[in-house]
């Protein structure tokens, strides 16, 4: 690669009427930087919400959803002793159950935000279903899902509008 650029960069500086070291120097650099900022994948993550208090976080370059209840959902169920998490391979249509929160208060199901393939679950679960009260958006995750649909993932509820509600919700 660096050849590459040499070869391609310098025939075009030596026709430049002698061009001083700091100027061959910025513009090898320059070229440089550019090589590298276009060649950085682009990868973005959104999150969006339902009314049933799952979220879900896109990859948009790998189409896989990363599922969990939000942090109002484990506030409201208090604390968590058992998870049930969907099978890895199952095959999940929006909106139905994928497995099961209990508590020392309640118990709730979990609805797919998405339909698709479970691709992996989160196992620490099994042995630290805290996990959801400590981190429920963050290492509480439930599973993750390749969306059969992406479309659907656009029906869902954005940040701002997942808060009214549950601010709502509270009064």
């Amino acid at each position: 690669m660096a050849a590459t650029l040499t070869r391609s960069v310098l025939p075009s500086l030596r026709r430049c009427a002698a061009p001083s070291p700091l100027m061959a120097r910025s513009s090898l650099m320059a070229l440089h930087a550019r090589t590298l900022t276009t060649s950085m994948p682009r990868m973005e993550i959104k999150t969006r919400y339902t009314p049933e208090h799952e979220w879900v976080s896109l990859d948009t370059e790998t189409n896989i959803g990363t599922v969990g209840i939000t942090d109002y959902a484990q506030k409201s169920l208090g604390d968590v002793v058992y998870v049930e998490l969907p099978s890895q391979g199952s095959e999940v249509k929006q909106g139905e159950q994928i497995g099961a929160v209990e508590s020392v208060k309640a118990a709730s199901d979990i609805y797919s935000p998405v339909a698709g393939t479970v691709t992996s679950v989160n196992d620490r679960l099994a042995d630290e279903a805290g996990l959801l009260n400590k981190s429920p958006e963050k290492d509480g995750w439930l599973c993750q899902i390749r969306l059969l649909n992406p479309s659907e993932f656009e029906t869902l509820i954005e940040k701002d509008a997942y808060q009214k509600l549950t601010d709502e919700a509270s009064d």
